[in-house]
């Protein structure tokens, strides 16, 4: 590992890519009971899950080597990671200050949501200047906000002074049916789209669209994004390539979605990561190692793979 990390390093400052990393790191809590929430109720030492420090710990060290073994094959260190199911910043400070990734100096933007699990999207950052950040609601046809995870804005300039700007995502899922909940994704596409739109007309042309979307290419929602936005998942689903595995089948819901000055020299790559994925006993193949299969420990990461963008400059 001290090697790998030494070799990655040297990668970091030396790279004429900007590479994007996401991953959904599936209830990423903290070991401490300290709010209402229900689920961080269970993730605690008394609670259902039995979540200890160590097993904390344990998580935050398999993340950071996920992520270095993300770059090795990519041949570069992500200079942006979008993150998911996030609990608090607690739980950000520990994993870029506690694991091998504290030599790779990256900085947080995270906001509290209004979710009812109380997780959230975040963003780690480096080699970037920060211009400009903030959570954007949803809201409901009634005008009242959404009670899931706000969209992440943020914007930087870069190192060869261009800005960027990225938008992190994870919409409503298909708990209660997914036509029942659909018109709750469908709000968070056009929300997408409004913030797209608003960007592009304050002069910000490079946007970069990712997270967990909680649908696939196929949902013919994602064309009204179009032309602010192209999906750059649409080969790997047409492929029948994915990031979660569900009932023995690979479904593609996390994505990239890039503005048109990105399109044509951007690539996206899917990342199985070879130690956080375990033999799928009721399908074929593998699948991903998650930390919990129901109230049972298995010390993985995530039921979600990451996703990878590169763009050449």
């Amino acid at each position: 590992m001290k090697t790998l990390l030494l070799a990655l390093l040297l990668l970091a400052g030396h790279t004429d890519t900007l590479n994007v990393m996401f991953w959904n790191l599936e209830n990423f809590f903290d070991y401490r009971n300290d709010s209402t929430s229900v689920s961080d109720a269970d993730f605690s030492p008394r609670g259902s899950r039995h979540w200890t420090k160590k097993r904390f710990y344990a998580k935050c060290n398999a993340v950071a080597k996920g992520i270095l073994w993300a770059s090795a094959r990519e041949g570069a260190v992500p200079d942006v990671i979008g993150l998911a199911e996030i609990e608090n910043s607690f739980v950000l400070r520990r994993l870029i200050q506690a694991t091998v990734l504290r030599k790779l100096d990256y900085g947080i933007i995270h906001f509290d949501s209004p979710d009812r699990r109380g997780i959230d999207v975040a963003l780690l950052y480096r080699r970037l200047k920060p211009i400009e950040s903030h959570p954007v609601h949803l809201f409901n046809a009634d005008s009242t906000i959404m009670a899931t995870r706000d969209i992440l804005i943020a914007s930087f300039t870069t190192q060869q002074g261009d800005t960027v700007a990225f938008l992190v995502n994870h919409h409503p899922s298909k708990f209660g049916g997914a036509a029942a909940s659909e018109a709750r994704r469908n709000i968070a596409v056009e929300r997408l789209k409004q913030l797209a739109d608003s960007l592009q007309t304050l002069g910000i042309q490079k946007i970069i669209a990712m997270g967990d979307f909680n649908d696939t290419p196929g949902n013919p929602v994602y064309h009204i994004l179009e032309p602010a936005l192209w999906n750059k998942a649409e080969e790997f689903y047409k492929k029948g390539y994915g990031t979660i595995k569900y009932d023995g089948k690979w479904e593609l819901i996390d994505m990239f979605f890039v503005s048109p000055p990105l399109l044509q020299n951007s690539k996206m790559d899917i990342i199985y990561i070879p130690f956080l994925q375990t033999p799928d006993k009721a399908a074929t193949g593998t699948k991903p190692l998650r930390t919990y299969s129901g109230p049972r420990y298995l010390g993985g990461v995530s039921d979600h793979c990451p996703v990878w963008l590169q763009i050449r400059r």
